[in-house]
């Protein structure tokens, strides 16, 4: 079935999430940015503590009119709040943050800290979906042997895993153990931050008349992924939307593919391998 702007995927524990979202961070105030998404058709909005705009997020909600529950909207906890007894106290504070009840889905923001308080976090997390302050949980920037932990912990699985994902750096390993879990994976910095200049980008964008940020946001479409293109400017929130009249080809996808430099791709700081 083709891709548009109203499509879902299904998650792991059951219900679905939308294939796009708009990701906020560096945008202290996102509400006019939150509002012009979700009136330009977008109904994901990705947060977190740590960009400290979770209220701002409400605000756009309320203004766009949209009802909240045709929205999923995503927060993360930080490293600094890690632990069970102050995790719970932060996902509380999310959501009056917030102002609208719950979370979609909120997330580990990382694995620093160790296992012990990984753990913890998550354990935390369990216990705020079980009271219906979140739907969903999940991690990011998290590699299997985090996951793992979970799994050992006798914990449910994550129904999401969000990493850094474009062309130069694809995290091959970490996707495919979330495949084979059935969890899955968002993409943040999907736009390659100061590198859309590459050649391959180009040439495709003149190929298929689309702009660099398009090519890239279809790649992750066409990869399965999640993408969560972030920008405050109206203009550029709209365009990011207009990727599903157009498909990359099997010679697009395979050199765009070729791109990848692994670990060393990455753009921002990606602390998968955090023991």
């Amino acid at each position: 079935m083709a891709l548009s702007l109203q499509s879902v995927t299904q998650l792991l524990s059951g219900g679905t999430m939308p294939v796009i979202g708009l990701g906020v961070y560096l945008n202290d105030e996102c509400a006019e940015a939150c509002q012009v998404a979700l009136e330009e058709g977008y109904r994901m909005i990705d947060s977190a503590r740590y960009y400290m705009n979770e209220a701002q997020v409400g605000v756009g909600v309320r203004r766009s009119g949209i009802p909240r529950e045709q929205i999923f909207i995503t927060s993360k906890i930080y490293h600094f709040d890690f632990g069970f007894a102050r995790a719970r106290e932060c996902i509380q504070e999310s959501v009056d943050q917030l102002g609208l009840g719950y979370y979609d889905l909120y997330l580990i923001h990382s694995p620093v800290t160790g296992k012990k308080k990984r753990i913890a976090t998550y354990r935390a997390l369990v216990e705020a979906k079980k009271d219906g302050l979140v739907k969903k949980i999940g991690v990011s920037n998290y590699s299997g042997k985090h996951i793992d932990e979970i799994i050992e912990a006798g914990l449910e699985l994550p129904d999401v895993n969000q990493i850094e994902l474009h062309p130069f750096c694809q995290q091959r390993l970490i996707v495919e153990y979330c495949r084979a879990k059935g969890i899955t994976v968002q993409a943040y910095s999907p736009l390659v931050t100061g590198r859309m200049d590459h050649d391959v980008f180009k040439h495709l964008a003149k190929k298929h008349d689309k702009d660099e940020a398009q090519i890239l946001i279809r790649w992750s479409l066409q990869k399965g992924y999640i993408p969560l293109p972030k920008s405050s400017h109206p203009e550029r929130i709209r365009s990011n939307t207009q990727v599903f009249n157009f498909e990359l080809d099997n010679d697009d996808m395979d050199a765009l593919d070729a791109l990848d430099q692994g670990g060393k791709g990455a753009v921002t700081w990606n602390p998968v391998e955090e023991p």
